[in-house]
């Protein structure tokens, strides 16, 4: 009977591992006041494939609500992740301690951020409830007066909220800082029907060692870049709390909750981390992005370029370096399935994965109309972005306009909607380039393919897809 039920376990463990290979297990919206530690938390939620950050709101705390949504939006532009839609929360605004060390490191380019323009957090996580269906994790990184009024204001919240994590030393720790922050909103979201897990650190100061640091440095994508930028600046260096991990716990908790000892207390959860071997294995799988199998068939993509032809293989880690793996893949795939290296493939492929990024979002999670048409070299740019996206006819989300082809698509994603347009000149100079090479040599010679695979090469390499497109909210 063990044996069978051992059997059974690896079975669902198995199952679980490759069903829904598209849908993160955590949907999340996220409250913060910005401190230093909130931000690396922040870098790792966004790091994961296994999450999906719907929504940031900020709040007082370590910063002022303003502050915070400086330094949250700046963040956010850094990583192209304009389309997550952050919300201010300016109750207790004169409470904020607008601490230096969080306040004076910029975390992105504050220019013209106006935290005047923001909109209220309420809006904010009333419209993500409204689109968004999936039981959804609420993380509180400073206090609970966001959660608070939340659950009063906005009918539906308790019943679509699975739990509230929240950084904090223990149901009980009354004289915590987030627990001072707002005491009547903590003692009665702990007292309410929405779950509540405690997650803290039981003491640990020296978490981010030399080994650590290390090995996020040698990691290359933007989250850990951005880490280890901060860990190197005399910011981090001249203040001891900048290497203790505190609210970084909530993202590896999420991911792995066996290396915590966890205390029930009526609905709620205490979570003390216990294993820091294994919160520091944790941590690093999550920031490097190895939280789910990617592949569906393969284990690893080919990164080698002797795997490559001659005509790329000398671009290949100069492409992976500059764009990351998901374009390389989603190009590399595209170009199979097209059955030819070609320009506006490579075009859709950046377009697509430019979206991604905007939302911060996974693939098969887009609706999607482009006027690329149906007729070649134009046409090819559809195949980019099915690829790049995962929105395919065979999944109800692509739509392909015949009418006015252009270089253009719009993105629909919860309740917003982008439109995604190739640049007029970069435009007008490939299609002059195609249009004269058919003119040349014709389509029937091996010469114009040839020609055109070139061309696709070079701007593969070559085509930043944060200069080349323009995007519009509509």
């Amino acid at each position: 009977m063990k044996k069978f039920f051992a059997l059974l376990l690896a079975v669902i463990l198995n199952f679980q591992l490759h069903s829904h290979p598209w849908k993160p297990s955590n949907y999340v919206i996220i409250d913060t006041d910005a401190g230093i530690d909130d931000i690396r938390a922040i870098c790792l939620l966004l790091a994961s494939p296994d999450v999906r950050v719907l929504a940031i709101t900020v709040s007082s705390g370590v910063l002022s609500p303003d502050n915070a949504y400086v330094k949250i939006k700046s963040l956010l532009n850094s990583f192209y992740h304009e389309g997550i839609p952050v919300g201010i929360n300016r109750n207790n605004a004169s409470s904020a301690q607008n601490l230096a060390t969080a306040l004076n490191y910029e975390w992105g380019n504050e220019k013209d951020i106006d935290p005047g323009k923001a909109p209220d957090y309420l809006k904010v996580i009333s419209d993500i409830l409204s689109y968004e269906k999936t039981k959804i994790t609420f993380i509180c990184l400073g206090g609970l007066n966001s959660a608070y009024n939340a659950i009063r204001t906005i009918p539906g919240f308790s019943s679509q909220i699975k739990n509230i994590v929240w950084s904090s030393n223990g149901l009980n720790d009354i004289k915590g800082f987030n627990y001072a922050l707002d005491s009547k909103s903590a003692g009665s979201v702990l007292k309410g029907s929405v779950p509540v897990i405690t997650v803290n650190t039981s003491g640990n100061r020296f978490f981010y060692n030399d080994n650590l640091l290390s090995e996020i440095a040698s990691i290359k994508n933007p989250y850990s870049e951005k880490v280890n930028t901060f860990m190197q600046s005399s910011t981090a260096k001249n203040h001891s709390f900048s290497y203790e991990i505190n609210d970084e716990l909530i993202p590896v908790y999420l991911h792995y909750p066996e290396n915590f000892r966890t205390t029930p207390s009526g609905n709620n959860l205490e979570c003390i981390a216990e294993n820091i071997s294994g919160i520091s294995e944790g941590y690093l799988r999550i920031i490097k992005g190895e939280t789910v199998n990617r592949y569906q068939v393969i284990k690893k993509f080919p990164v080698d370029p002797s795997f490559y032809y001659d005509d790329i293989n000398p671009y290949v880690t100069e492409i992976i370096g500059k764009y990351g793996m998901e374009e390389w893949q989603s190009g590399v795939l595209a170009c199979e399935m097209h059955r030819h290296l070609g320009v506006y493939a490579i075009i859709g492929v950046k377009m697509g994965i430019r979206v991604r990024e905007y939302f911060n979002t996974g693939v098969d999670e887009f609706e999607v109309v482009t006027w690329a048409g149906s007729v070649s070299p134009l046409s090819c740019m559809n195949d980019g972005i099915q690829l790049s996206t995962g929105a395919t006819p065979g999944h109800g989300l692509l739509t392909v306009k015949n009418d006015s082809p252009a270089p253009v698509a719009e993105f629909s994603y919860l309740n917003k909607k982008i439109r995604i347009t190739l640049k007029p000149e970069i435009n007008q100079k490939v299609a002059g380039e195609l249009k004269e090479l058919n003119f040349v040599y014709g389509l029937d010679s091996n010469i114009y393919w040839e020609l055109v695979r070139e061309k696709a090469i070079k701007y593969w390499r070559d085509f930043d897809r944060h200069d080349i497109f323009i995007i519009e909210e509509l």
